[in-house]
């Protein structure tokens, strides 16, 4: 049997990777986007070549209304069976616990928890419908942050740390008919007001002490899709990024933390 997935954001960076991974995997790939046109037609492209099918879903989602939208219309778009979906689409915008506005906290909890709730509540309800021979899969894109925690991105912090304690929630709540899971990435793009120097320092800044590659990540994604006993759990893919403790975001904090992690390994 077929079976479609649908990726939120899926035209660029992670997204991308995800989608591709997905389809290396036998998935047919619904690719959701919202100003990348050009990107997810290019994606398009790909998924041709590797044999699957495929469909572009436009759309913002900045409320749940966007995302109730985009599950109907996905559905569409596929054929009326879907069987996952990765909430991997984020707002991240800079701010403190001094200095955030309500309209900006309220912006990312929208995109970074309303939806992926939200589309998780879709996808129950068409199971439920539906009532599908094997469970379907709901993965969410957390960030190692939420399991080393600093003060800096202080509301997409919240956002992401209610995405992680609505897992087992919503595992327990969804079963049978849906599993829930988590994929929490470390560092794996130039970020906000980050240099290439200051990233390339950076992305190294993690017990393995190496890049982490985002093929492997979107493949973890995959697996916790695939596998049909895994749910309720969140999967840190960082190369040991979140067993490293730093008192801020890791773009400003680099240097100092490489010459201790230097120093400990001598």
């Amino acid at each position: 049997m077929s079976r479609w997935v649908l990726v939120t954001g899926g035209a660029l960076r992670l997204g991308r990777e995800t989608c591709l991974a997905f389809a290396r995997a036998g998935w047919n790939v619904a690719c959701h986007y919202n100003r990348s046109t050009a990107a997810a037609r290019s994606l398009g492209e790909e998924l041709t070549v590797l044999g699957v099918k495929w469909a572009l879903v436009p759309g913002p989602l900045d409320s749940a209304d966007d995302a109730d939208k985009l599950f109907r219309s996905a559905l569409h778009c596929v054929g009326g069976e879907l069987h996952g979906i990765v909430n991997n689409a984020s707002l991240f915008e800079p701010d403190t616990a001094e200095n955030f506005s309500e309209r900006g906290l309220l912006a990312q909890l929208q995109t970074n928890l309303i939806v992926p709730l939200t589309l998780g509540r879709m996808l129950y309800r068409h199971c439920v419908d539906s009532q599908p021979i094997a469970p379907s899969a709901l993965v969410h894109i957390l960030d190692q942050k939420v399991f080393n925690l600093n003060p800096d991105y202080f509301s997409y912090t919240l956002s992401k740390l209610a995405l992680e304690r609505a897992v087992a929630q919503q595992a327990q709540a969804l079963a049978p008919l849906v599993r829930v899971n988590a994929v929490a990435p470390g560092l794996l793009y130039i970020s906000g007001p980050q240099s290439q120097e200051n990233y390339d320092l950076a992305s190294r800044a993690n017990l393995l002490r190496r890049p982490i590659d985002v093929a492997r990540v979107a493949q973890a994604t995959v697996f916790l899709a695939d596998n049909p006993c895994i749910t309720g759990a969140s999967l840190c893919v960082d190369n040991g990024q979140h067993l490293v403790p730093v008192p801020r975001d890791i773009m400003f904090v680099v240097d100092e933390l490489l010459r201790n992690i230097s120093n400990e390994g001598r």
